[in-house]
């Protein structure tokens, strides 16, 4: 009997465990929820910032212009004068160039923070025919360039040299900046400031 009893006290303490631990499982899991609902709200009611959004939105569906290649300069000619209110930055390039390519970055800056005042960049790339496909086109996708790049390969460059200015020695980097107020060319590198300096007196 003594040993039938012990059997009994054995089994009655496993079950009084084993309810103890379905109590306490229970007792944490209804602890949690709350937390877990309370961590999915603030997640749901973060809102990101309506302006960094859309700033996003347009980085996103923003995609490289095609690229238009002129070997006539005379189909080119009628971009460099404007009756509108923007004002447009002309950038004469290369990819072999250096001192171009340096400045590049400057330029880009300066159009995103004046995109809201009416201007306009242009990138006109001088590079040889056969770098095209090899060098500028993997240069421009490398780099991500949103911005109209335009290739002039017209061999007779003596002549349109001097239609665009006839101070132009015919050197790059180059900048072509005008309005139909004013217009101005400068032979010469740019750093960000330099080039913000000078498109304010455009602006103003």
């Amino acid at each position: 009997m003594k040993f039938t009893n012990n059997i009994h006290l054995v089994q009655m303490k496993k079950m009084n465990c084993f309810f103890f631990l379905l109590i306490l499982l229970s007792s944490c899991s209804t602890k949690e929820k709350p937390e877990i609902k309370e961590i999915e709200k603030e997640v749901k009611t973060e809102s990101i910032k309506p302006e960094i959004k859309k700033e996003a939105q347009k980085e996103i569906t923003e995609k490289p212009k095609p690229l238009k290649i002129y070997r006539d300069f005379s189909k080119l000619e009628k971009r460099f004068s404007t009756n509108s209110d923007s004002t447009y930055i002309i950038n004469f390039w290369a990819t072999w160039c250096k001192p171009c390519v340096e400045e590049l970055p400057a330029f880009f800056e300066v159009e995103k923070k004046y995109r809201n005042q009416k201007i306009k960049l242009i990138l006109i790339s001088l590079d040889f025919k056969k770098q095209i496909d090899k060098k500028l086109k993997p240069f421009l996708e490398k780099r991500k360039i949103t911005t109209e790049v335009v290739v002039l390969t017209d061999p007779d460059s003596n002549t349109w040299i001097n239609k665009i200015s006839r101070d132009w020695s015919g050197a790059i980097p180059a900048t072509l900046m005008f309005n139909k107020d004013k217009k101005g060319f400068y032979e010469q590198s740019f750093t960000k400031k330099e080039l913000e300096e000078l498109l304010l007196t455009y602006l103003n």
